[in-house]
């Protein structure tokens, strides 16, 4: 049997694994979103039409933001697993500068990919 939470000092590797399961869960949302992306534009330009403004007003924008942020969760955290998998960072120092770059890297990759996107020509939303 597991000990409680209350034996355990809270750390960051234990973020790390938490947000992962927790990135897991949100990505199959976004495969929904994806699908029913694809049946708008599998029924013609109106419902495409639809689609493309609810992903431009403020609402499908802040969910893209968030499922950014996920992408790039899943990409920090994947790589750590990687590492980890290979037998390096399993030492304290280590553990904790990887889980750390997984917990606090995704925000502002996310951030500066949608500074980017934006500043682009091609992108009018």
């Amino acid at each position: 049997m597991s000990p409680h939470l209350q034996v355990w000092r809270w750390h960051v590797t234990m973020t790390a694994s938490i947000l992962f399961r927790v990135t897991i869960g949100a990505a199959t949302v976004a495969a929904a979103i994806l699908v029913a992306g694809l049946g708008a534009l599998a029924f013609g330009p109106d419902a495409y039409a639809t689609a493309l403004g609810l992903i431009g007003s403020p609402l499908g924008l802040l969910v893209g933001f968030g499922l950014t942020v996920v992408l790039f969760s899943l990409l920090l955290n994947g790589g750590r697993h990687l590492i980890n998998d290979a037998g390096q960072g399993l030492t304290i120092a280590p553990a904790n500068l990887l889980s750390n770059i997984a917990v606090w890297g995704p925000v502002p990759l996310a951030v500066l990919f949608w500074v980017l996107l934006f500043a682009s020509e091609r992108v009018s939303l």
